[in-house]
C-alpha cells in the first residue's frame, strides 16, 4: 500500500498544505475561506501524526489517537465558526474581515 512512498512525499504534501492554509489565511480576508485555511492547517498537522507514527512506531497508536482528537476539536471549532459568520452575516450582511470591527450584541 504505502510500502513504495517513502517519509518525505509525505511530509512535502503536508508542508505544502501547511504552508497554503497559512498563506490562505493571512492574504484572503473572507471569514469562510479563513475558516477553510483554518482546516488545511489542522489536516496538514494530522497527516504528520500519521506519518511519524507509521514510520518511527509502526506498533502502536498514538498517531491515530492525536489525529481523531484533531478532527473532533476541528468540527467543534468550525461548527462555532460557522454560527458566528452566520450571525456577523446577518448583522452586517458582509462577511468580509474589514467590516468586522467590533462585536456587538
Amino acid at each position: 500500500m504505502i510500502e513504495g512512498i517513502g517519509i518525505e512525499h509525505f511530509l512535502v504534501v503536508s508542508t505544502l498544505m501547511f504552508f497554503t492554509g497559512i498563506c490562505g489565511f493571512i492574504i484572503r480576508r473572507n471569514l469562510i475561506t479563513m475558516l477553510m485555511s483554518i482546516e488545511l492547517i489542522l489536516n496538514s498537522v494530522n497527516i504528520n501524526f500519521l506519518v511519524f507514527n507509521r514510520y518511527l512506531y509502526p506498533d502502536q497508536m498514538q498517531g491515530h489517537f492525536f489525529s481523531l482528537f484533531i478532527v473532533g476539536i476541528a468540527a467543534a471549532e468550525a461548527s462555532v465558526a460557522i454560527a458566528l459568520i452566520i450571525n456577523i452575516y446577518r448583522s452586517l450582511q458582509n462577511i468580509d474581515v474589514e467590516n468586522v470591527n467590533e462585536m456587538k450584541y
